[in-house]
C-alpha cells in the first residue's frame, strides 16, 4: 500500500506558478518592447559593413592593447542573442526571479551590436567611452541619491540643480584660496546642506508647494552664483577661480586589473566617495531603523506618527543628508573635473539626476544604473562624432530621456513614487 502511494506521489507534476492577468499583461508589454529593441539590434547587425571592428582597450594607446573583431558576424551573433532573450522573456522560459538577467543580456547585446556597426573598419576608443561614462555619471549618481533620500521621506527635491551650482562654486573658491581639496569638499557639502535647509524649512515648516519651491531655489542659486562670479571670480580669477583638480589615486591590485582596473580603480577620491555613497545609502535605507522610518514617513506619515515616529524630524534629517550628497556632486564639476567655475556650468544635470531617480524607481541601485545609462549615452555621442559615424548625435542624447518617458508611462512595469511624496504633513 505504501509502495503504491509513493508511486502515485511521484507521478504528480510539479505545481505551476499561476500568473495574474495584470502580470501577464505586463510581461507581454515588456517582452514586446524588448523584442522591438532586439530586432533593431539585429537589423543594425545585418547592415554592418564587412571588415574588422577594432576596440581600443587602453586610453591613448593606438598601437597596443587593441581588440579586433569581425564586425558583421559578431554583430549578428549579438543581435540574435538579444532576440532569443526577448522571446524567452515573452514565453516565460526563465523563472520570474531571473527575468531581469534577460533584460541585461538584451541591453549588452544591443549595445555590442551597435558598437560593432559603428566601429566597422574603424578604431573605437572603448576605454575612453567607459571612462567618460563614469565622469558624466558621477555627479548624476550623487544627485540621484540625494533625490532618493528626499523623496523616500516624502519631500520632492527639484532643487538638485541649484545645490549642484552652489556646491561647484563653493568648492572652486575654497580650493583656490586654501589649496586644500579636503576643505573644498567639506565646504561644498556644507553649501549643499544650506540649500537643503532652505528646502526643508519652507517645505516642511511653512508648507510651501515643493515643486514651486524647488524651481525658485534653482533660480536663486543660478542668480547668486552668477552674480558672485561676475563681481569677484572674473575680476580675480587667479586667486579665486583656479582650483587644482583632484588627482587620481590608484588602488593597489585592483587598479592593475586589465581594462576595468584603470577605469574603476584609478580614480579621484570623489569617485570613490560615490561608490561608498551608493552602498551606504542602500544599506541605511533598507537595513537600519532610521531608513525604515524614512520610508515610513514617505509612504504613510500619519501611521508613522501614530507609532511615535517624529515625522518632521525624520524629514529634516533626510533632506539635510541629501544636501551633503548634492553638494559633493556639485564639487565634481570644478575640483573633480573641469578645474574652474563658470556660470551655469552644471547645464541642467540636476534635472537629469531627477530623471535618473524616476527611471531607477526611487531605489539607490536603480538610480545609479540609470545615471550610468545617461552618462554612457552622453559620452557615446561625442565618441561617434570622433569616428565620424553617420548617425545624428542628438538622437543618442534623446535616448535616455525617451527611456525615462517609457519607464514613467509604465511600459516596463509599475513605477510609483512614495505615496506621501510632495505632501506636507500637518499634525492635528
Amino acid at each position: 500500500m505504501s509502495d503504491v502511494t509513493v508511486q502515485d506521489t511521484a507521478r504528480v507534476p510539479a505545481p505551476v506558478a499561476i500568473e495574474a492577468p495584470a502580470e501577464r499583461v505586463r510581461r507581454l508589454r515588456v517582452g514586446g518592447l524588448m523584442l522591438v529593441f532586439a530586432l533593431i539590434g539585429l537589423g543594425l547587425a545585418l547592415f554592418t559593413k564587412s571588415g574588422k571592428a577594432t576596440f581600443q582597450l587602453v586610453s591613448g594607446d593606438l598601437q597596443n592593447n587593441l581588440l579586433g573583431l569581425p564586425a558583421q558576424p559578431v554583430a549578428i551573433l549579438l543581435g540574435a542573442l538579444g532576440v532569443v532573450a526577448a522571446v524567452a522573456y515573452i514565453l516565460r522560459r526563465v523563472p520570474q526571479k531571473y527575468s531581469g538577467w534577460l533584460a541585461i543580456i538584451l541591453g549588452v547585446s544591443f549595445i555590442g551590436a551597435f558598437l560593432c556597426w559603428a566601429a566597422a573598419g574603424k578604431v573605437f576608443p572603448l576605454a575612453n567611452q567607459f571612462q567618460g561614462t563614469l565622469n558624466f555619471a558621477t555627479p548624476l549618481i550623487l544627485g540621484a541619491l540625494a533625490g532618493v533620500l528626499c523623496e523616500r521621506a516624502g519631500v520632492i527635491n527639484i532643487a538638485i540643480e541649484g545645490q549642484f551650482l552652489v556646491g561647484a562654486f563653493t568648492a572652486a573658491v575654497v580650493a583656490s584660496t586654501t589649496g586644500s581639496a579636503v576643505a573644498a569638499l567639506i565646504a561644498a557639502a556644507a553649501s549643499g546642506v544650506l540649500m537643503a535647509l532652505l528646502l526643508a524649512v519652507f517645505s516642511i515648516k511653512y508648507l510651501v508647494n515643493q515643486v514651486v519651491l524647488g524651481v525658485v531655489l534653482v533660480v536663486f542659486a543660478t542668480g547668486v552664483t552668477g552674480f558672485l562670479f561676475d563681481q569677484f571670480l572674473q575680476e580675480d580669477a587667479a586667486n579665486l577661480n583656479t582650483p587644482e583638480v583632484l588627482s587620481a589615486v590608484k588602488i593597489p591590485g585592483l587598479g592593475d586589473i586589465p581594462f576595468i582596473g584603470p577605469i574603476l580603480f584609478n580614480q579621484t577620491a570623489l569617485v570613490y566617495l560615490t561608490y561608498i555613497a551608493v552602498a551606504v545609502v542602500t544599506f541605511v535605507l533598507f537595513q537600519t531603523r532610521w531608513g525604515l522610518r524614512v520610508r515610513a514617513v514617505g509612504e504613510h506619515p500619519k501611521a508613522a506618527d501614530t507609532v511615535g515616529i517624529r515625522v518632521k524630524r525624520v524629514r529634516y534629517s533626510a533632506v539635510l543628508w541629501a544636501g551633503v550628497l548634492a553638494g559633493l556632486g556639485g564639487a565634481f564639476f570644478t575640483v573633480g573635473y573641469a578645474g574652474s567655475f563658470a556660470k551655469d556650468m552644471t547645464a541642467g544635470n540636476g534635472f537629469i539626476a531627477l530623471a535618473a531617480l524616476i527611471m531607477g524607481r526611487w531605489h539607490p541601485i536603480g538610480a545609479m544604473v540609470a545615471a550610468l545609462f545617461f552618462g554612457f549615452a552622453t559620452q557615446l555621442q561625442s565618441q561617434l562624432q570622433i569616428i565620424q559615424t553617420p548617425i545624428p548625435g542628438e538622437l543618442l542624447l534623446m535616448a535616455p530621456y525617451l527611456a525615462t518617458i517609457i519607464a514613467v508611462a509604465g511600459l516596463v512595469g509599475r513605477v510609483r513614487a512614495p505615496k506621501a511624496d510632495g505632501e506636507p504633513y500637518v499634525t492635528e
